[in-house]
């Protein structure tokens, strides 16, 4: 493969005349701007894309730091990441942090990981990138990245709490009322509830959306009928025995594992999910499709916080400017997909 140099030989002019022509800037005669094209195709020359960008210092390169590749959440985020940036012609430089791996979920509350961060960050600035996005895999306040760091850097999937780091989160309140709604307009009065973890962001906020829904409908919130559980199947059909004992009609689980344990619970005692008891889902993980009946679920919306974390950081890039005097979060929609579980009662 030629070089410039040898290009220029080839044509008998300087490296800088071809480097002009290549460029499509005027100076050099039809009759030059024709020998050095077609000579270029014919030695097959490729511009050297990397030597080019770090003159101009610009490697149009973003890099991802991911917690952990295995989480659910993750591979959707980075693939929304991936479609805006290719969409610009930018790549992507990908560290996976493997923190769950490492901690189990026990990560969620600490920061001593932080230093793992920072060295990471450090070695992607080295390679030039011009930006940077965190991907969490769990929503909560993550202080990691520095407010001093020189390029831009976004937070996906997690709250920085920096009115210079934007955060792009799903809008959870507004998904968890979207669910309870179709669930009071299907007659349900008398909703369950099964939580997450108590100090999980995803679990308050659903829980806001609940009442909300409830509120707006004229119905008395019954902390009663509000269990907590821990995310895992284990734990939905821990909360469907004790649920089932106070009378609901449905059972609004906020995850689809979670819904899992209570249709595992509801066929040991014979009955029926969606005939029986209504069920309702959030996160939309795909063995949900798969339950039987189908899970009526929330579908988080993954890839589209990758992609617009995408759009911010390319846009801080490009010369934006962020709002000075608030934490700029961006919150994104759920979308409602309905299935089989919830039937409509009188």
């Amino acid at each position: 493969m030629a070089t410039i140099k040898e290009l220029a030989k080839c044509c008998g002019v300087s490296v800088a005349t071809v480097s002009n022509i290549l460029n499509n800037k005027p100076g050099a005669s039809d009759k030059t701007r024709k020998l050095v094209l077609e000579m270029a195709d014919k030695l097959e020359y490729t511009p050297n894309v990397v030597a080019k960008n770090l003159k101009l210092q610009k490697t149009r390169s973003i890099g991802v730091i991911a917690e952990d590749m295995t989480i659910f959440s993750i591979p959707d985020v980075i693939d929304g990441i991936t479609d805006y940036c290719q969409e610009l012609d930018y790549q992507i430089l990908l560290t996976n942090l493997r923190l769950f791996k490492k901690y189990d979920d026990t990560y969620y509350n600490r920061d001593d990981y932080y230093g793992q961060v920072g060295l990471e960050i450090k070695k992607l600035m080295e390679k030039q990138v011009e930006g940077i996005i965190y991907v969490a895999a769990h929503e909560r306040v993550i202080r990691c990245i520095p407010d001093t760091l020189p390029i831009p850097a976004v937070m996906a999937y997690g709250y920085s709490k920096s009115m210079k780091v934007p955060s792009v989160v799903v809008d959870d309140v507004h998904g968890a009322a979207e669910i309870m709604q179709y669930l009071l307009n299907h007659g349900h009065k008398r909703v369950g509830v099964i939580t997450g973890k108590p100090d999980s962001l995803h679990a308050q906020a659903r829980l806001v959306g609940y009442q909300q829904a409830l509120f707006q409908n004229r119905i008395l919130y019954d902390p009663s009928l509000v269990i907590e559980g821990d995310w895992t199947r284990e734990s939905g059909y821990r909360c469907a025995c004790q649920l089932l004992e106070k009378g609901v009609t449905a059972i609004f689980c906020m995850n689809d594992l979670m819904a899992g344990g209570v249709y595992d619970r509801l066929e040991e005692l014979g009955r029926n999910v969606g005939s029986d008891l209504s069920v309702a889902g959030y996160d939309d993980r795909e063995l949900s499709g798969y339950y039987r009946p189908p899970l009526t679920t929330v579908r988080l919306p993954l890839h589209d916080i990758g992609h617009k974390a995408s759009e911010l950081v390319i846009g801080l890039i490009n010369g934006q400017e962020l709002e000075t005097d608030a934490e700029n979060v961006c919150s994104v929609g759920c979308k409602l997909l309905i299935r089989k579980s919830i039937k409509s009662i009188e």
